[in-house]
């Protein structure tokens, strides 16, 4: 029972998943679009509702050109490395109280380990096309990832020394108990570094250097068509959700509110998890891209430095207070 009980938690949540990814993509263009004055998708039945369907269609069907000169078994690996390790990062998230597909002790050395091997389909996928824009956006991944990765995992240490424990759940449950009742409070350098590495984590405008259309085409994904391109698409969209949700669990509370909704436990949760994902829009339809440069100094000359004052700052505070 209890494995019959696991696989119907991974459908269900799979199912949520993708149908999440898949609208994502259209609220996205929505939201831009009336930003910028203008209706966005509106052909696709009423008010352009099914344009994701359209597009996914569209994707399956269209040819899958694959270029002479790649690297054909790491051409075809790299885009699935990428969403695998995005879809195994969504295990560990506790969704309400009781609801997790894997409840580990260690679920935030997890994501971060799932995170990082996203980012070798990136680099792998830049490599193998054999072609100088894919090979200038994987390289501008790697350095992206290695900085970023190291801002955001010493933003969170403040939010496990509070916690005591890397399980999500126990997160969760330590911010209850706190004064606050969500760590955003005591912990706001830490949240501020986690916002910025999040964005460049999951190669976001104004940090979506890999990709940079007017400098390298499309970077990484400068080959790929069709389903495979497709692939690295909503490996993104999955990314930027498994991101929301660990700022959601790590600093805003997780699936605790105000008051219980009856009969939607979740509700809290998802309702943290968009706002995340409309900030991710805001800031898409508001900033421009950052040069390379720019990019590395910000990770290395201030987040890295802010996470470390926030580290020592949180445990001064402890030592202080007991």
């Amino acid at each position: 029972m209890e494995i019959l009980w696991i696989i119907l938690k991974i459908v269900i949540v799979f199912a949520v998943l993708m149908v999440h990814v898949m609208y994502a993509t259209y609220f996205e263009r929505k939201v831009i679009g009336h930003m910028q004055v203008r209706m966005g998708p509106m052909r696709v039945g009423p008010h352009g509702i099914l344009q994701p369907i359209a597009d996914g269609l569209k994707l399956f069907f269209k040819e899958d050109v694959v270029p002479e000169q790649v690297d054909k078994r790491v051409f075809y690996i790299a885009p699935l490395i990428c969403l695998i390790s995005a879809l195994s990062a969504v295990a560990v998230v506790p969704f309400f109280k009781g609801f997790a597909i894997a409840n580990i002790n260690i679920g935030l050395l997890y994501i971060f380990a799932m995170s990082s091997l996203a980012a070798y389909g990136v680099v792998l996928a830049g490599w193998s096309s054999n072609s100088k824009y894919p090979f200038l956006g994987g390289l501008r991944a790697s350095a992206q990832v290695i900085s970023y990765e190291i801002a955001m995992g010493l933003s969170l240490v403040g939010v496990m020394m509070m916690a005591g424990s890397l399980n999500l759940t126990d997160i969760v449950m330590a911010q209850s108990r706190s004064p606050f009742k969500i760590y955003l409070i005591p912990q706001f350098i830490g949240f501020f570094v986690f916002l910025i590495a999040m964005f460049a984590e999951t190669n976001r405008t104004p940090f979506d250097l890999p990709e940079a259309e007017p400098e390298l085409v499309a970077g990484y994904c400068t080959e790929y068509s069709g389903m495979r391109f497709a692939l690295f698409f909503m490996a993104e969209y999955i990314g930027m959700i498994v991101m929301s949700c660990v700022g959601v669990v790590c600093f805003l509370g997780g699936w605790n509110g105000p008051f219980d909704v009856p009969g939607i436990p979740f509700f809290w949760f998802i309702l943290k998890v968009y706002l995340f994902i409309f900030l991710y829009y805001w800031v898409r339809a508001t900033l421009p891209r950052y040069r390379y440069d720019q990019l590395m100094a910000l990770g290395w000359k201030v987040l890295i430095p802010l996470a470390l004052f926030n580290i020592l700052l949180t445990g001064t505070m402890k030592s202080i207070l007991g």
